[in-house]
């Protein structure tokens, strides 16, 4: 009998997360490396949330809290889809987790029967299809193109729904990708779903607010209010409150399923930190201008990181709508011969030629289901992106 459960032969290490501590490692051995694969925006959390994580110690707000999480932030997220979804939760159908993974992880676990499927748009952020598998689903991928903004589209939704089809897991703006579905869009897709009733959506709303432009933001359910009774609506504070340490995500959508959902977490972590729900309080409620400023940050990052990574021989970047990533083409390096004399067959191979000859660490576009790329996160300095993107430059113009 095997000791370790056969799951885990479904699920593979996070890519991400092994980009991130492969830059720590080499950095510790003193190599001059730029690490560009973390999820996380470099800005600190603002002055008037930490006030409020450190004004609910000093009111011993330091114990037990309930599973789905203290009832004014429960109220607070309620307050927030209404305030800027347009959709209408009681503060008991909101769920409060320890980052939104877990939000995403327990819903699996609370639907999911062996032989149900998720629909899981290409490219992916690396966990999706791994809960799937973990909480005994079949993911089932459907392949976006360069050529459509890397975009879902209406006809490959109605081709992938199945009678064994659960969810359709949807991500806007996208990780990896930076793609952002507008209001048409969005339609376009939810009008296939209308004709689907036992199809469940799950959004992943995480970075709403990281959007450019004259972009504007809009979310499933707000969209097309008939899917309201089988949508899953994810959000966090991880990304727009640069609270990724925290470990706050929340989510809205019917009873049946927060208490369900509820009822696995009462098994598994039992309620979030109270001090960083406390810290979201703040968030939601208290002021909202430096988000504004902070994108403007981004966009300028995104213009930055776009045009120089245009100019590498070889790179072929689109510019995305949101998030803070891109995720360009390597396809004109396929074939051609690194520095180090071996040929580069794959983005992964792109990623770690990249790494031994620049100390650039970016991750391989695989990993997110959607290759020949490798997503860039420019959640980090002007001057470290702008000596990164010089380096990519260097590597490709290296490239025989």
């Amino acid at each position: 009998m095997a000791f370790l459960a056969d799951a885990l032969s479904r699920v593979k290490p996070s890519a991400t997360i092994a980009v991130s501590q492969k830059a720590r490692e080499l950095k510790a051995k003193g190599r001059d490396v730029i690490g560009l694969g973390a999820g996380e925006p470099d800005f600190d959390t603002p002055d008037n949330i930490k006030t409020a994580a450190i004004d609910a110690i000093n009111r011993g707000e330091t114990k037990y809290t309930p599973v789905s999480g203290i009832p004014e932030l429960r109220k607070a997220i309620a307050a927030k889809f209404k305030r800027e979804n347009n959709l209408d939760y009681t503060w008991e159908q909101t769920i409060v987790g320890t980052g939104g993974k877990q939000i995403l992880f327990n819903a699996f676990m609370a639907t999911l029967n062996p032989g149900d499927e998720v629909i899981i748009p290409t490219p992916y952020w690396v966990s999706y299809p791994e809960m799937v598998a973990l909480c005994g689903g079949t993911p089932v991928f459907v392949a976006t193109t360069q050529a459509n903004s890397f975009k879902l589209q209406p006809a490959d939704l109605e081709k992938a729904i199945t009678p064994k089809t659960k969810w359709f897991m949807f991500n806007s703006p996208s990780n990896p990708s930076g793609a952002a579905y507008t209001h048409a869009e969005l339609k376009a897709l939810t009008d296939v779903l209308v004709r689907h009733p036992h199809v469940w959506i799950l959004t992943d709303d995480m970075y709403e607010h990281l959007t450019y432009g004259e972009f504007k933001f809009a979310t499933p359910v707000e969209v097309e209010p008939s899917l309201y009774d089988r949508t899953l609506t994810m959000n966090g504070v991880s990304k727009a409150y640069a609270m990724t340490g925290w470990r706050i995500g929340y989510a809205a959508g019917p009873l049946q399923l927060i208490k369900a959902m509820d009822m696995i977490q009462g098994q598994q972590t039992s309620g979030a930190t109270s001090i960083a729900q406390w810290a979201a309080v703040e968030a939601l409620n208290g002021p909202q201008d430096f988000i504004p400023r902070n994108k403007k940050i981004f966009e300028g990052r995104r213009d930055l990181v776009v045009s120089m990574l245009n100019q590498a021989k070889g790179i072929s970047c689109p510019v995305p709508e949101g998030a803070f990533y891109v995720y360009p083409s390597c396809a004109g390096l396929i074939g051609k011969t690194a520095p180090t004399g071996k040929v580069i067959e794959t983005d992964e191979d792109f990623v770690s030629e990249l790494l031994e000859s620049e100390g650039v660490a970016v991750v391989h576009g695989s990993a997110f289901g959607l290759g020949p790329n490798f997503r860039i996160s420019y959640a980090t300095s002007e001057e470290l992106l702008e000596e990164a993107c010089r380096r990519i430059q260097r590597f490709c113009a290296a490239c025989k």
